[in-house]
């Protein structure tokens, strides 16, 4: 590593001979196969990058020009030449966060990771720029062809072409992939381009051979160098971006420096939009990603370096519970569908999509589109299942809302990772769906405690079929199976404390079903009864629950989700309704953006825990205690003293 080690910030790179910058790309490969594969991350999209990222770094000079990272996923080699080479705690807490982070440097710009914004940022600075006068500032956005296939990139390209002089260079990064193979018709378009011998070779392979003909050469090179952009359409149809008023240069090779550095020179220098068409191999130098199909070691756990195989082998987990529940379903009606956002395995589909190819729909990074087209399915007579994660969901709320709610549309949304994800940090908690989607009218949310819950109120869900209904579930293993003692209404009974006027009646939300048996264990050591129960769905609040909440003196609610109109709001606000006057606390998320960590980390820092709860709760029930105890104090006759 004596190349990387001396690399403290980009300036640092402009010394390094064409022969040095080749050993810094292999030294960088080395570097994070051997330190991802401890702590786990993003390897194969920044294996991809890291030619290009130099040659980025060499052309414009962070922190006054903006490079740009759509996601964020490629971001480890930037982190790496501007001086952040301490990876020993990636992703976990107090160390280097997967994604740019401003907190850790001035050279990062967006730390959002949800992908296809940064044409939008983009933009936005190059205008910031301009209205500033800062003629010597320069913007670089990176975007992979999977983040090309999201709408809001192409609302930003309108933009950006209607701005023929306003400098702003686009680097498509294009490696065929975002999780998986790029699907729809820009893949095409863009696969045309890659295959394609290309407009500039053929033409100067013409014009060498038209120059030495006699007479007629050189005219008819002319006549052709005039039909430029028919001939480009003809033999490589890079058309569609200069139709927009685009300048086109590519495709480059994105493992060559030297030639992206030229690319990137010409396109700095010029006075408008430049899209600069990089190929490159996600997974790059290191076979182990390489030779796995799937997603070419996307996102890694820990890994033998050598063999690229998980040092731990991991149980059951709630994606996979959900994805072989899909198998049945589909097995059982063929009306079932489903639909994924770019993300076939990580939510759990590609065992669907292996056994019934006709019937799962990848729409690419377009989780709205993904919405909307499941209502025309639904509307079509199919019942769709839309997979995504729960943080994306965000994006398409409006379209849950008056395209699939308004027209009552029986469509049902899984919601993977749902709750605190913790080593991704803040964007990628899902920890706002149960809140947002409250408003939503007639729609129903379903929060399983368990593996058997998962199976249970999916096949709940996909039964209704004249409203969208929605599963969410946590990341990660699942636990045992918690049993339920009974029920009341449609909730599970998880716990009876035997009394005929218990003090707490504690409302568990999905998989905080075992801490919220260890809260009432607690409670219990103190001499506080505590009834425990499950909603099962959370929207709409369940009838049972205000009757059986005054047979109690205190409410409490504990969800892995935001407090802000989360279930806790909506049970208090059951209660108001129902004329139910019984003190309510409600234990969930802070309405904050919480840093990478561990999810036990940041439940702890939250004070989401069974020992934090406890201690809470049982302050309350003191506090409601003291006023009766006073009373009954003053209300005892007084001793009288002896002689």
């Amino acid at each position: 590593m004596a190349l990387l080690t001396r690399i403290r910030g980009p300036r640092d790179l402009d010394r390094l001979t064409p022969g040095q910058l080749d050993r810094l790309a292999a030294e960088i490969r080395t570097f994070l196969v051997e330190e991802v594969s401890k702590t786990g991350g993003h390897l194969g999209p920044n294996l991809g990058v890291v030619e290009l990222t130099i040659a980025l770094h060499r052309v414009f000079h962070s922190p006054k020009d903006k490079i740009l990272f759509d996601t964020g996923h490629q971001s480890y080699v930037h982190k790496l030449l501007t001086g952040r080479q301490d990876f020993t705690n990636l992703k976990g807490k107090g160390g280097l966060s997967g994604y740019p982070s401003r907190a850790e440097s001035e050279h990062d710009v967006i730390e959002n990771s949800h992908a296809s914004t940064v044409l939008g940022w983009a933009e936005g600075i190059a205008k910031a720029n301009e209205l500033r006068g800062r003629r010597d500032h320069h913007v670089a956005a990176v975007i992979g062809d999977g983040a090309l296939t999201g709408g809001m990139a192409w609302e930003a390209l309108n933009n950006i072409a209607a701005a023929k002089d306003r400098p702003l260079v686009i680097v498509v990064n294009d490696n065929e992939r975002s999780y998986a193979p790029t699907i729809g018709g820009l893949a095409n378009h863009l696969a045309t381009l890659r295959t394609t011998d290309g407009y500039e070779r053929f033409l100067a392979r013409g014009k060498d051979i038209l120059e030495r003909t006699p007479v007629v050469g050189k005219p008819l090179y002319e006549t052709l160098h005039g039909a430029k952009k028919g001939l480009k359409d003809f033999i490589a149809p890079q058309g569609m971006f200069e139709d927009l008023g685009l300048k086109y240069v590519g495709p480059i090779d994105g493992h060559d420096i030297e030639a992206l550095e030229s690319a990137l020179q010409r396109a700095k220098r010029f006075n408008g939009p430049v899209i600069v068409h990089c190929l490159t191999e996600k997974g790059r130098g290191y076979q182990p990603a390489l030779q796995d199909e799937a997603d070419r070691f996307h996102a890694v756990g820990k890994i033998h370096p050598d063999t690229g195989l998980p040092i731990a082998a991991s149980g059951a987990d709630w994606t996979s519970v959900f994805g072989e529940e899909m198998v049945k379903l589909g097995e059982e009606r063929d009306d079932i569908v489903a639909i994924t956002a770019a993300m076939l395995q990580p939510v759990g589909l590609d065992r669907f999509a292996k056994r019934f190819p006709d019937r799962v729909y990848d729409v690419g990074i377009a989780e709205q589109h993904a919405a909307v087209s499941a209502a025309g399915l639904a509307t079509g007579g199919l019942h769709p299942v839309v997979a995504v994660y729960a943080t994306f969901l965000n994006r398409a709320f409006d379209q849950v809302l008056m395209d699939v709610a308004l027209h009552q549309c029986g469509v049902t949304f899984v919601l993977d990772r749902a709750g605190i994800t913790g080593t991704d940090g803040a964007s990628h908690n899902g920890m706002w769906d149960m809140s947002i989607l409250q408003v939503v009218p007639g729609l129903r949310i379903a929060a399983p405690r368990d593996a058997d819950q998962v199976r249970a109120q999916l096949r709940e869900a996909v039964e209704v079929d004249d409203a969208p209904t929605v599963v969410r579930y946590s990341k990660g293993a699942v636990g045992p199976a918690v049993r339920a003692l009974s029920r009341i209404g449609g909730m599970d009974v998880l716990r009876e404390p035997g009394t005929e006027r218990p003090d707490v009646l504690l409302v568990s939300v999905g998989a905080l079903a075992p801490m919220c048996l260890e809260i009432a264990g607690l409670l219990d050591q103190q001499g506080i009864t505590t009834t425990v129960v499950d909603p099962r769905w959370v929207k709409p609040v369940d009838e049972a629950l205000p009757g059986l909440a005054a047979r109690h003196r205190v409410v409490v609610t504990v969800e892995d989700n935001s407090r802000v109109g989360g279930v806790g709001s909506a049970v208090s606000q059951a209660l108001r309704d129902a004329g139910v006057d019984v003190p309510l606390r409600d234990f969930g998320i802070p309405p904050r953006f919480l840093d990478h960590a561990s999810r036990k980390e940041v439940m702890a820092e939250i004070g989401l825990t069974a020992p934090d709860i406890a201690r809470q709760v049982t302050g309350l029930v003191a506090r409601i205690d003291a006023p009766r105890e006073k009373a009954a104090d003053e209300a005892a006759p007084a001793e009288v003293a002896g002689d």
